[in-house]
């Protein structure tokens, strides 16, 4: 899978922040995707982050520099987008991000689990 390994590196590296929170690191949706606490928080996706977040902030986020609205078979995802790398070259900028996933992660629902 082709996805920017030294991004993936920076989200690791700021992760180690929170001892806390539990971790997991999978590679699905062609990318690498952070789990926390066993919800799907953060995924690294080509070059490009995929969020998920609270769909209550998507005007304010749609603002931002290089959002850009998550589509699947023609509609919106509510909650996801993706960011492109001009969102987020300074740390300032990754951290705000990783910050809005985890901020969303008590609330998000965990998928359901395959029997």
């Amino acid at each position: 899978m082709a996805y920017d390994t030294t991004l993936s590196d920076r989200i690791r590296e700021y992760l180690l922040n929170f001892p806390k929170l539990k971790i997991e690191e999978k590679e699905m949706f062609k990318g690498l995707v952070f789990m926390v606490n066993g919800k799907m928080c953060i995924n690294v996706s080509r070059d490009n982050l995929m969020c998920r977040f609270d769909p209550a902030l998507k005007e304010e986020l749609a603002e931002k520099t290089g959002y850009l609205p998550m589509l699947m078979k023609g509609k919106e995802m509510k909650g996801y987008c993706y960011v492109e790398p001009t969102g987020f070259r300074s740390k300032k900028d990754l951290e705000y991000w990783v910050n809005l996933c985890l901020n969303f992660n008590d609330k998000a629902k965990a998928s359901k689990k395959k029997k």
